[in-house]
């Protein structure tokens, strides 16, 4: 098989996974879509947090915070324990994590601009 035919197959893979999956693709853009929800998943992406840390660290108030928080659970990108009178929230999904990671490699790290 010759490095074209390879690439030419790997394409035509690529492209149906895509349109298999592009539903849950669009979803997930969309949840990151949201400044607030974006925000959150960064902190969460680095370790389990508190609303009350949660509200410090991003400056989302607390209505908003706990509405974006609910709309991430509901979806699965988020999971909670509590301990004692705190709940503790985390990031869930592994896509989610790769993407969080991905954004701050392109947009977050220090000295870096496009």
């Amino acid at each position: 098989m010759s490095s074209s035919t390879f690439d030419e197959a790997q394409a035509t893979l690529d492209l149906h996974a895509m349109r298999t999956h592009a539903g849950e693709a669009v979803a997930m853009l969309k949840l990151l879509g949201n400044e607030d929800r974006l925000l959150l998943l960064c902190q969460l992406s680095l370790q389990e947090r508190t609303v009350g840390e949660l509200e410090q660290l991003t400056g989302v108030s607390q209505p908003t915070l706990s509405q974006q928080l609910g709309i991430l659970r509901r979806e699965g990108l988020v999971t909670t324990r509590r301990e004692g009178k705190f709940i503790w929230y985390q990031l869930a999904d592994a896509r989610a994590l790769q993407l969080m990671q991905t954004l701050y490699q392109l947009f977050c790290q220090p000295g870096e601009t496009a």
